[in-house]
């Protein structure tokens, strides 16, 4: 595809969620589908006609296995935020027909304990977990979903 054909495609909408928990700490996953370091917080498809509200609380509980009576929504983003994925990876994902994501991000309090975070799902996305300082957090972060993250962290940090 061409970089004319690809700024033509649309976002896929998209929810992300900052699980905090009570320490302040964000949970980040390793993808299972990468080879290198590639650490992000749980997100996912909003499914046609879902309120993005739900569709958070769905793709939580089908990413960590944390179901929504562990959690506390205390916050959501003023906005949608895009981001575009890198050119070679357009053609890959989502069968080239989106450009990138525009999210809808929501901070929720995890009010459980690390025990019930179960990565093992249906269909698993991460290979490991681990609770990090939201800073910290951006380091481990791919490039191309770095300027989000930090929008998020600003957004939010009142509330870690």
């Amino acid at each position: 595809m061409t970089p004319d054909e690809i700024a033509k495609l649309p976002y896929r909408p998209c929810v992300g969620v900052m699980l905090v928990n009570r320490a302040g700490e964000v949970f980040v996953g390793q993808r299972l589908d990468r080879d290198t370091d590639a650490w992000q917080m749980p997100q996912g498809g909003v499914d046609p006609g879902e309120d993005p509200r739900d569709a958070a609380l769905r793709e939580l509980e089908e990413e960590t296995g944390i179901p929504r009576d562990l959690v506390r929504v205390e916050a959501e983003s003023a906005g949608w935020l895009p981001y575009e994925l890198p050119y070679d990876l357009v053609p890959k994902i989502w069968k080239g027909r989106f450009r990138g994501q525009e999210q809808k991000w929501f901070l929720l309090r995890f009010e459980g304990t690390d025990d019930q975070v179960n990565i093992a799902t249906q269909i698993p996305e991460f290979s490991a977990w681990r609770w990090i300082g939201a800073d910290e957090m951006l380091k481990g972060i791919v490039p191309f979903k770095r300027d989000v993250y930090a929008s998020v962290i600003r957004e939010f940090r009142e509330h870690l």
